[in-house]
């Protein structure tokens, strides 16, 4: 039976690894051919999508950043408890990369990206030591890493030190059924999905979209994501945390999406936005580069004028970046993921 670890997942707070994580369950739950148990955390119950589950109430409740550090320490010093819970388990899978409790059966750790090595100063030196101790020892401790992008594996075997043969490429997929393409008719706006994080360049962007403006008087820039404070510049609307309907109709509406961000592991807004069909200008950061491979204009995102300068082409020739845009969005389906992390659990049987 392979386990899947869910412990320190705390609902809405964990960014695109949950919602990668709920895509593989759900994958799992409709074509998987192991037979599985989700190992859940109190604080959320109903995580599963459908697999069979265990509400693991020794794992302390947690509902917010400070009471997750709290309830990983608690089951760092007292593991055994949890250990007898997940005893049954032949393979154990850790989708959010911190191995609590450790096993003694093979484990499967999920890295998402090595933000905290590659660009140290976004982080305070706590986080840096926190991420040292939890995710350096579980993906040296695990028996298979898993990341989401051959960049992300480069940072593995190079910075951590992990055997090459340990670490699998497994790209996320995206819910065809939810993000597709519309006759929708697109407006006059730019759309950006992210939370105002450092790395998520916003600066930069608020540059760009003042030059567009200087021949583009009627676009209008979109934001989603919460964590937004203070005054946006003129043209500047933020919407804050939207369902994924409503990020699904923008996307559909959109002019275009841009995606100014210096860092990521995968990307995944880029691709939602491709496979509904929305032109997609974006960073040439590695991650990204890799995803789009050639369907998206990519321009450097700590350059106001490059980004403006991507932008004005993709708002130029529409049709071409939505028609390579649904065609590279088409390879990456959560069916393939799941079968592709079979191909790893099945290693470790």
């Amino acid at each position: 039976m392979i386990g899947i670890a869910l412990l320190t997942l705390v609902p809405g707070e964990m960014g695109g690894s949950e919602s990668a994580t709920t895509g593989l369950l759900q994958a799992l739950a409709r074509s998987g051919t192991l037979p599985y148990r989700v190992y859940l955390p109190p604080a959320a119950p109903d995580a599963h999508e459908g697999l069979p589950y265990e509400v693991v109430s020794d794992y302390r409740r947690a509902q917010s950043r400070l009471e997750r550090l709290a309830a990983l320490g608690l089951a760092t010093l007292c593991p055994e408890p949890l250990r007898r819970r997940l005893r049954s388990a032949d393979v154990v899978h850790y989708p959010f990369t911190i191995r609590v409790p450790s096993v003694e059966a093979p484990s499967v750790v999920t890295l998402h990206d090595l933000q905290h090595i590659d660009l140290p100063q976004l982080f305070s030196r706590a986080e840096r030591a926190f991420r040292s101790v939890y995710y350096h020892r579980s993906a040296r401790a695990a028996a298979r890493v898993v990341v989401p992008s051959t960049f992300v594996r480069v940072g593995a075997v190079g910075q951590l030190g992990i055997d090459p043969s340990r670490v699998s490429v497994v790209a996320h997929g995206i819910d065809h059924s939810r993000f597709s393409p519309s006759d929708d008719e697109r407006e006059p706006f730019l759309l950006y999905p992210a939370r105002p994080w450092p790395h998520k360049n916003h600066a930069r962007l608020y540059e760009a979209f003042a030059l567009l403006r200087r021949d583009h008087g009627e676009l209008r820039l979109v934001l989603t994501g919460g964590g937004h404070s203070g005054s946006a510049p003129e043209g500047v609307d933020v919407r804050g945390h939207v369902s994924i309907d409503e990020l699904v109709s923008l996307y559909r509406r959109a002019a275009a999406l841009v995606y100014p961000s210096r860092y990521e592991g995968f990307g995944q807004p880029v691709l939602e936005a491709m496979a509904c069909g929305c032109p997609v200008a974006c960073s040439d950061i590695p991650a990204l580069a890799e995803v789009t491979q050639g369907a998206a204009r990519m321009f450097d995102p700590d350059s106001p004028g490059s980004i403006a300068a991507a932008v004005r082409d993709v708002l130029a020739d529409p049709a071409g970046y939505r028609e390579r845009g649904l065609e590279r969005a088409a390879a990456f389906t959560w069916e393939r993921a799941a079968g592709e992390y079979e191909d790893v659990y099945r290693e470790l049987l």
